[in-house]
C-alpha cells in the first residue's frame, strides 16, 4: 500500500532523479510545492517548459543560448585573441562573476573520464581545433576543474595544442582547491587563479603583438 497519494509519489520520484537531490530532499521539496500557492507552482512549471523550448547551446562555444549564439559570442567588446576552455556552461558563469576575464570561451561539455566511458571523442575537442583554424587566437587558458578528470583533460588538450606554435597555453594557478569545482569557488579565489595562471607552452608572438602579462613558470 502506498504511503502517499500517487501524484505526490510520482513527484517525489521525479525530483529524486535530479542530481544532488536525495529521497528526503525530494520529499521535502514535494511537500513544499504541495503547500504553496497554485500560481507559484504554475510559474515553476512554465519555467521548466521554457528552458526546454527556448534554451539550447551556442553553435560556436557551446555556452547556453536563446538563439544560435550566446550573449558572450555576440559581444563585440570581447577579446578574440584569448580563449578560455571550461568543462560546463556553469563554469562560464563562475568566471564571469570575477569580472576579470574579457575573452571568449569554449565549453567541452564534460571532462575525460575513462571509468565512465568519456574520452576526447565525447567532448567538444574537435570543435575546439576547428575554431583555432578559423579564429585568430594567441592564448588558451585551460580552466578545467582541479580534480583528476580536469587535470587529465587539461593535459590532453595541452598536448593537442603543442603543434600550434603561435598559441600560448596556460592553466589556472593555485588558489583553487584540489578536487573542487569552479562553480563552488568564490570570486576572489577565481580572480587570483586567473591572475596567477601558469603557462604550459609559450609562443613567440610577432613584434607588433602584446605579450601576455602573466609570469611564466
Amino acid at each position: 500500500m502506498s504511503t502517499y497519494a500517487r501524484p505526490l509519489e510520482v513527484l517525489i520520484d521525479e525530483l529524486g532523479r535530479l542530481p544532488g537531490i536525495g529521497p528526503k530532499s525530494a520529499q521535502r521539496i514535494a511537500f513544499h510545492l504541495l503547500n504553496v500557492d497554485r500560481t507559484d507552482v504554475a510559474r515553476l512549471a512554465e519555467a521548466l517548459v521554457d528552458i526546454k523550448d527556448k534554451v539550447s547551446f551556442c553553435e560556436r562555444c557551446f555556452n547556453v543560448a536563446e538563439g544560435p549564439r550566446c550573449e558572450i559570442c555576440l559581444d563585440s567588446g570581447r577579446d578574440d585573441h584569448v580563449l578560455c576552455v571550461v568543462e560546463e556552461p556553469k563554469d562560464i558563469a563562475a568566471l564571469e562573476r570575477t569580472g576579470m576575464f574579457r575573452g571568449r570561451y569554449h565549453v567541452l561539455m564534460g571532462a575525460i573520464n575513462p571509468l565512465e566511458g568519456i574520452g576526447p571523442e565525447q567532448l567538444r575537442v574537435k570543435e575546439l581545433a576547428e575554431r583555432l583554424a578559423d579564429e585568430d587566437v594567441n592564448e588558451i587558458i585551460l580552466c578545467t576543474n582541479p580534480n583528476l578528470e580536469g587535470e587529465t583533460t587539461a593535459a590532453y588538450i595541452a598536448r593537442m595544442l603543442s603543434s600550434f606554435d603561435m598559441i600560448t597555453v596556460s592553466r589556472l594557478a593555485s588558489g583553487l582547491p584540489v578536487g573542487g569545482d569552479l562553480d563552488y569557488a568564490d570570486e576572489l579565489t577565481l580572480g587570483r587563479a586567473l591572475e596567477g595562471r601558469s603557462f604550459l607552452t609559450q609562443s613567440t608572438p610577432p613584434k607588433n603583438r602584446v605579450q601576455p602579462t602573466s609570469s611564466v613558470d
